[in-house]
C-alpha cells in the first residue's frame, strides 16, 4: 500500500472484528513510528499497548461508568474551544450526525448520551488499545508532535491492513486507564487509539472533507 492510498484509506471505523492483532505487527509499527517528526527530538510521548483479560477489564469498568450517568474524570485540557464558531461548528456538526445516524442512535433518544459513551468505552469492539500519554511539563508544540506521531502509527496500521479510530473520550475515564496501564501521575491522557481489523457487514462510515481550497492558499507562481 502506498502512502496515497493509505492516507485516502485512513478512517475512523467503530466497529471491529474480534480477530487478534499479532503482537509483532504492533511492535512493527511502534518501532516504524518513531521516525515520527518531533521538534528538537524530545519525542515525547508514552504509549501503552493494552489488550487481552486487561483490556476486557478496562472496558467494563469504563462501561459501567458510563451506563451509570457518570459525568467522568475532569479535563485535563479541552477537547474543543468553549466558544467554537462556524465554519468549525458547521464541520463538527454536521459529523456528529452522519456519525451517530450510522450508529442507529438517534438524536432525541433520551438514552443518548449513555449510548454514546458505552459504545466509545466498548472501543467499539477493538482488541487492541493504544493510550497515548504525554508529561505534565509539555507544551503545545509537543502535543503537536504526539499527533504527527499518532497520525504516523494509523497510516502503518492501514499498511498491515488494520483500522483504528482515535479516541479522545478515553481522558474522560482517565482515572480508569490509569488503574489499568499504571500511569505515573507526571502524565497527562492524550487520547486512546482503538486498532483492529474492521467488521464485515457494517455500514462504512465516510465523513466529508471541505475542497482543499477552503484551508489552502497557494503564495506565489
Amino acid at each position: 500500500m502506498d502512502v496515497y492510498e493509505a492516507v485516502d484509506s485512513r478512517r475512523a471505523v467503530r466497529a471491529f472484528s474480534d480477530e487478534p492483532v499479532p503482537r509483532e505487527t504492533l511492535e512493527r509499527v511502534l518501532a516504524a513510528a518513531t521516525r515520527a517528526p518531533s521538534s528538537g527530538n524530545l519525542q515525547p510521548w508514552h504509549v501503552y499497548v493494552v489488550t487481552g483479560e486487561p483490556l476486557a477489564g478496562l472496558k467494563e469498568r469504563a462501561t459501567a461508568r458510563a451506563l451509570a450517568g457518570d459525568p467522568g474524570d475532569e479535563r485535563q485540557y479541552p477537547m474543543y474551544p468553549a466558544d467554537l464558531a462556524s465554519p468549525y461548528l458547521d464541520r463538527f456538526s454536521a459529523a456528529a450526525a452522519q456519525r451517530y445516524a450510522a450508529l442507529g442512535i438517534e438524536r432525541d433518544d433520551p438514552e443518548r448520551p449513555k449510548r454514546i459513551a458505552a459504545l466509545n468505552t466498548e472501543a467499539f469492539g477493538a482488541p487492541v488499545v493504544l493510550f497515548c500519554y504525554l508529561d505534565r511539563a509539555m507544551g503545545p508544540g509537543q502535543w503537536g508532535d504526539a499527533g504527527m506521531y499518532l497520525q504516523t502509527v494509523m497510516l502503518l496500521l492501514r499498511a498491515e491492513g488494520l483500522h483504528s479510530c482515535p479516541q479522545v473520550m478515553w481522558t474522560m475515564y482517565r482515572r480508569t486507564v490509569s488503574e489499568t496501564v499504571g500511569a505515573d501521575d507526571g502524565l497527562a491522557l492524550f487520547c486512546g487509539v482503538a486498532v483492529g481489523f474492521e467488521k464485515a457487514g457494517v455500514p462504512r462510515l465516510r465523513t466529508g472533507r471541505v475542497d482543499m481550497m477552503e484551508t489552502v492558499s497557494f503564495i506565489g507562481s
